[in-house]
């Protein structure tokens, strides 16, 4: 037992310089790759600043979401749009989905069924009402961003027509980069409206394209997000418009909203077939 012992412990002894030796003989690039693995998910850079963060009414969210909303906050035009977003970019059957900042209206194709779909809100009337949603649970993530729910447990992540009244974004960004799954989708879309008051400085008072950028560089703060990718207008076939549809853009009845979406990926954008 004594040489097996002795043994072991000076091929313990022989073997340390030679790892210590490989370690050294990395090239730059390799340790600067490893270096970037290490830190994913971390906010590397405040994108606000303090007063960027402010909003004019400062009275708690979940007082202000204290009753249900039940109205469309964007016409059917962006609806559309971001639907067909959905349709395009979410794995379909087997895919769990967090719709975060959620309400009572899903904007999830209907015809395709996921395995799981969680959602977010202020409002517990709301979401209740929501037909998607397979559960759901209610957190002011000004207050708290930490979600409560295990890390890489999801396909997809989506925000729509909210990410304007977050204070915190950096931070909550890290946390959907958190609990997403390898490949996992990031998808953040908006208009211009929004419930002025409440709406975080830096997004009041800048124009449409000043509001693309901000949504860039939360995700481009927290390492490891692919670059991100900017949608405008709808990501539809020509082909698959109807007359009547073509009227209706005619006379600008038709997604008089604009659409705008901010989309990326964890670690790297999978290559469909």
């Amino acid at each position: 037992m004594l040489s097996l012992l002795l043994s072991r412990t000076a091929g313990a002894a022989t073997l340390l310089p030679s790892l210590h030796s490989n370690k050294m003989n990395e090239s730059p690039r390799a340790r600067k790759a490893a270096a970037i693995v290490s830190r994913a998910g971390e906010v590397r850079r405040q994108v606000l600043s303090a007063d960027g963060r402010t909003k004019l009414n400062p009275r708690p969210d979940k007082e202000f979401y204290d009753y249900p909303r039940l109205v469309k906050h964007v016409d059917d035009g962006f609806i559309e749009s971001l639907t067909e977003t959905y349709r395009e970019r979410v794995e379909g059957e087997g895919a769990e989905v967090l719709d975060l900042m959620s309400s009572w209206v899903s904007h999830l194709p209907a015809e395709i069924r996921y395995r799981r779909v969680v959602g977010h809100g202020l409002n517990a009337g709301e979401l209740a009402r929501n037909p998607r949603l397979d559960r759901f649970f209610v957190q002011d993530l000004n207050v708290d961003h930490r979600l409560p729910l295990g890390s890489a447990t999801f396909d997809a992540v989506l925000c729509a027509v909210s990410v304007q009244y977050l204070q915190q974004p950096e931070q909550v960004f890290a946390e959907v980069f958190r609990v997403l799954k390898p490949g996992g989708v990031f998808i953040v879309s908006f208009s211009n409206r929004m419930f002025y008051d409440k709406a975080i400085s830096a997004w009041r008072d800048t124009s449409d394209y000043g509001r693309i950028q901000l949504v860039v560089q939360y995700f481009q703060c927290v390492s490891g997000f692919t670059e991100p990718e900017v949608l405008r207008g709808m990501p539809r076939k020509q082909d698959d418009l109807s007359p009547l549809t073509w009227i209706k853009r005619l006379i600008g009845k038709l997604n008089s909203d604009p659409f705008y979406a901010v989309i990326s990926y964890k670690n790297v954008r999978p290559i469909k077939d």
